[in-house]
């Protein structure tokens, strides 16, 4: 019983920190057009489907179940009169990563202004994941061929790391600054054949005041990204520089500064990986349900981190709080 009250007093915990984060981003972006506002905001949809995620249920249905088990609960965290139903949570399930992608640009915020990380440096990485189902090779899809069972959303995609992959892809932005935890402050998600940095632009007016150095691999080599980073509008210098490896960097500090890339935004993947069932497959298939699924994941992660801070483990090592969930 013990052991159940404290998961059910992290669960809480974790929703609490969730709610403001989810309502600011909300706000963000409100819905437009014609039609009546939805029985249920955007803000508790993007909640449960977060819980669902941290649960590490990895079908929607699996997480719709998980999440009426627990409905008395969640009902009180979240102030509900009446659950949604199985239908409603699948049909905003596709629709949350909007609100979800802003959620989590706010939640690296708010950790670098309590003290969590320093943003200082940052470090910016693609990573790939297989999709569900057999492979579609690429002669057969220019042919017209199908092949029975493939997800039809995902495409090819080349890294040195994981070779040719069929699948998807995100793309996450995390400190790097020397003696501060790694911690994730914004991301992205796209299919396999997205390009390196394809979103990367559009990030760059949402990095930190503080950040002054922004490490990337060679996939990031674009004049327009160097000149953004380290020129203002007028030309003149903004005392940010970017850091790849075309880049010259004939100082030490310069290539010692670089190999933090390797000791943080890479690692990150890898532990993401682990504690969310990624390394062999996408949870879902289709463009939709998996980019609400990774945005979930990573904010979700971006809790759990925070919430071992509160706790005084001045560490990112968060799969106990995962497994007990």
């Amino acid at each position: 019983m013990v052991a159940r009250a404290r998961e059910g007093t992290c669960l809480a915990a974790l929703i609490a920190l969730a709610i403001p984060l989810c309502q600011a981003a909300e706000r963000q972006c409100p819905r437009s057009g014609p039609g009546c506002p939805p029985s249920y905001p955007d803000w508790l949809m993007a909640v449960l489907i977060i819980v669902g995620v941290l649960a590490r249920r990895k079908t929607k249905s699996a997480q719709y179940r998980y999440l009426t088990q627990h409905r008395t609960a969640l009902g009180a965290a979240l102030g509900l009169l009446r659950w949604p139903a199985r239908a409603t949570f699948f049909e905003r399930y596709r629709r949350a990563q909007r609100l979800l992608a802003v959620a989590v640009k706010l939640q690296g915020r708010r950790a670098v202004s309590e003290g969590l990380a320093e943003a200082a440096t940052v470090a910016v990485d693609k990573s790939l994941l297989p999709a569900r189902g057999p492979v579609w090779p690429q002669r057969a899809r220019q042919a017209g061929r199908t092949v029975r069972g493939a997800d039809r959303a995902a495409t090819w995609g080349y890294s040195e790391h994981h070779g040719w992959v069929y699948g998807y892809s995100y793309e996450v932005l995390v400190t790097a600054t020397p003696g501060s935890l790694v911690f994730l402050l914004l991301a992205s998600v796209g299919t396999a054949s997205r390009r390196a940095g394809a979103s990367f632009g559009a990030q760059l007016e949402h990095l930190p005041d503080q950040t002054r150095h922004v490490l990337a691999d060679r996939g990031y080599d674009k004049n327009e990204y160097g000149d953004r980073l380290e020129y203002d509008a007028q030309g003149r210098p903004t005392g940010r520089h970017f850091l790849c490896p075309p880049v010259e960097r004939h100082r030490p500090a310069s290539r010692r500064l670089y190999a933090r890339r390797t000791r943080t935004v890479e690692p990150f993947n890898e532990w993401f990986k682990h504690l969310f069932e990624l390394h062999e497959r996408a949870w879902h298939r289709g463009l939709d349900n998996n980019h609400t699924q990774l945005l979930a994941a990573i904010f979700g992660y971006q809790l759990l981190v925070r919430f071992n801070h509160r706790c005084h483990r001045r560490n990112g090592q968060v799969q106990w709080l995962l497994d007990g969930l």
